[in-house]
């Protein structure tokens, strides 16, 4: 694994357990960490550091937007949390005013590595970033709809009651409302899930999945406040495969240039992640229904972006 430098800004309780998950996977060289409440920031890595005589080496120290231009990845976490029967949507205008000053600083400070955006709304706020940095659209990510594809497999297992490293799916469109499966690629074994279902329980089957992956993050805010350790652990996932240039799939939100008949917006669509963060975008042979619900998905995004922008 490469030995990067990884910055992480945005220290509530996505960011502080993503360093976690960080240190106790032994991903990454070094890392810094950014808040506003730096006192917040010193009194994490202190106790991050008690745990290093047990884990993989690593610099784990209080950073400035001066660090980021020794950066290989910046991971932006930032923002207003999502509260109790708030939708991400709803967050846009306070969180595209603290990304916007975020990403003015990281740019201001010679910065020429990948951008891992986090924060809600995901795709608006990794279109928002994309313009205002300048930076190509292979280095702008979001972690879109890679969280909601692993709730999906996590479904999928329990309800089938096989192990879900075997299972194979993805969650296209916006992190959020618009989002919707598609079944015609999901797998067990490699065998489809279409054929793996009887065909009389499919329907009821796959609403009902749907639905708990549309909602999970609902139900989780309204149970603890906060979803944190999901995100947190695919978050690790993607810096490690962007570090180890691993070329896996993920289903990422990424700036679309003609994909799937979209131009302008950054939405979740399978990926292949890499070094250079983007290698490829999966282009699925989509059947007519899927494709008019990204279309749809894509409008929504971008009727909100246009309030921002």
């Amino acid at each position: 694994m490469k030995s990067a430098n990884i910055v992480l800004i945005g220290d509530g309780a996505i960011g502080s357990s993503y360093a976690f998950n960080l240190l106790t996977s032994g991903v990454g060289g070094s890392l810094g960490i950014i808040d506003v409440n730096m006192t917040r920031v010193q009194g994490d890595v202190e106790d991050l550091s008690d745990a290093l005589p047990y884990v993989a080496q690593k610099s784990i120290y209080a950073a400035s937007y001066a660090d980021v231009e020794y950066a290989d990845l910046v991971v932006i976490t930032a923002g207003v949390a999502q509260k109790p029967g708030e939708t991400r949507l709803q967050l846009l205008a306070k969180n595209a005013a603290i990304i916007t000053d975020i990403t003015k600083n990281i740019m201001a400070n010679h910065f020429d590595g990948i951008i891992l955006v986090a924060s809600n709304p995901v795709d608006v706020l990794t279109e928002l970033v994309l313009r205002l940095s300048g930076l190509p659209r292979n280095r702008v990510l979001g972690s879109g709809t890679a969280l909601d594809s692993a709730r999906l497999r996590s479904e999928i297992g329990r309800r089938y009651n096989v192990d879900v490293r075997t299972v194979h799916a993805y969650i296209m469109g916006e992190h959020g409302d618009s989002e919707f499966p598609v079944w015609d690629f999901a797998t067990i074994g490699g065998q489809p899930l279409c054929d793996f279902v009887p065909k009389a329980q499919q329907a009821r089957d796959f609403d009902a999945l749907s639905n708990q992956v549309k909602t999970a993050a609902y139900s989780i805010i309204d149970k603890k406040g906060a979803t944190f350790y999901g995100i947190a652990a695919s978050l690790t996932r993607l810096t490690a495969a962007i570090l180890n240039d691993d070329h896996a799939a993920f289903a990422m939100s990424v700036h679309l240039q003609g994909e799937y008949g979209l131009r302008d917006v950054s939405i979740g669509v399978p990926v292949l992640l890499g070094g250079q963060g983007l290698d490829r975008i999966l282009q699925l042979d989509l059947n007519k229904d899927d494709l008019a619900k990204l279309t749809e998905s894509a409008q929504v995004l971008k009727d909100n972006l246009a309030t921002v922008i």
